[in-house]
């Protein structure tokens, strides 16, 4: 899958190589700065286990209300002239909308996880042919690899960080992007993510300590 490259970003020919995302430098103190990953909220799909990337499935009644209480607890961080950047993908918008965030712009490198062949297929039908899978630690036929995605990450991280400059930024995306994004932060690699769970419409809070970037809070979700 090959996302295209965000405002003011360098062209995915550019994309940093592993270990060389660039650092945050402006007028606020590194420590300031806050990048927020906001995840859906459920979908039939999700409920049941199936895995979502390219098809666009909306959100359930009970998603609409993760959403709406995620937005009251992202509205109590204060967020500091939040640059809010989503998915294109519906579920993703939508959870935006109702979590009472001003969308700024739309970005197609934010899109799940391309899942292939397994579109729509649960954790157990596939290890039904394919013993042990998870998508951390084998391929997805006709989908992205492993190397594509902590690309992506990269590339979306590479945009970002210098934002955060100036302002935060929050991400509306998908649960195992997300988790890739979590694992490039903190300089892991992106099969890393496979410990960090996203509920859904669950938000993650990352930042600095001193010039450590950290994990702040995971994982908030309308249940907490």
């Amino acid at each position: 899958m090959a996302a295209t490259a965000g405002p003011d970003s360098p062209s995915p020919r550019t994309t940093p190589t592993e270990g060389s995302v660039p650092e945050a430098s402006g007028t606020r103190q590194r420590t300031q700065a806050r990048l927020v990953l906001l995840r859906h909220g459920q979908t039939e799909w999700a409920a049941s286990g199936r895995h979502t990337g390219s098809t666009d499935i909306p959100l359930t009644a009970l998603g609409e209300d993760q959403a709406r209480s995620a937005g009251s607890r992202i509205a109590a961080l204060g967020l500091h002239r939040p640059l809010v950047v989503s998915s294109p993908r519906s579920r993703a918008q939508r959870t935006a909308e109702l979590a009472g965030l001003s969308v700024d712009r739309e970005w197609d490198a934010l899109v799940e996880w391309d899942y292939g062949d397994y579109e729509g297929l649960t954790t157990p039908q596939i290890r039904e042919t394919t013993p042990h899978w998870t998508v951390w630690t084998h391929p997805c036929p006709g989908g992205e690899t492993i190397d594509a995605v902590s690309a992506r990450a990269d590339l979306v991280l590479s945009v970002v960080v210098p934002t955060l400059a100036d302002r935060d930024v929050v991400l509306v995306g998908h649960g195992h992007f997300s988790r890739a994004v979590i694992a490039r932060w903190i300089e892991q690699p992106v099969t890393e993510g496979k410990r960090f769970a996203m509920a859904p419409a669950g938000f993650s809070v990352l930042g600095y300590e001193h010039e450590f970037r950290q994990v702040h809070t995971h994982n908030v979700d309308a249940g907490s």
